[in-house]
């Protein structure tokens, strides 16, 4: 499996979910908190492999009509640092209290994508609490369906 693939995967999931929140005319407060922690992460470690300072700290809260433009920079960005790098390439980053790490950029990816997974189904049980049908986000019932 190719990156470009658990890009698009996570792209897909985050914009069935964003869908949801574009449909839902309640506040989700919980979710909606949830959600934009996902998409802050993301910013953050694209910011960081870009080695740039981030815009938008690990539990800004954003309204979900801001959702999916910074969902779409978000992948703007990892594809456009994946073009530029190589997966073994080391990024030196600091974490939110200014400590220094160095990991692969494969390394920080998996983690990325994993994470936003792990808190995607957080986000659905909100949302199903809410009496919301959630989305299917399986990456495997997702490539059955021929949308990735």
């Amino acid at each position: 499996m190719h990156e470009e693939e658990i890009i698009n995967y996570t792209e897909l999931a985050d914009q069935r979910i964003i869908e949801i929140f574009k449909l839902a005319t309640i506040e989700m407060p919980d979710a909606e908190r949830l959600f934009s922690h996902v998409l802050n992460a993301q910013h953050i470690w694209a910011q960081r492999i870009s080695g740039k300072k981030p815009l938008y700290g690990v539990w800004d809260i954003h309204h979900k009509e801001n959702f999916e433009p910074i969902a779409a920079e978000n992948f703007k960005l990892i594809r456009a640092v994946l073009k530029e790098s190589a997966l073994d390439k080391k990024i030196l980053y600091s974490n939110m209290q200014g400590v220094q790490y160095e990991n692969r950029l494969d390394e920080i990816l998996f983690h990325l994508f994993n994470h936003s997974t792990y808190h995607r189904g957080q986000v659905v049980t909100l949302l199903k609490k809410e009496g919301f049908t959630p989305p299917v986000t399986d990456y495997i019932m997702l490539k059955r369906d021929h949308l990735l």
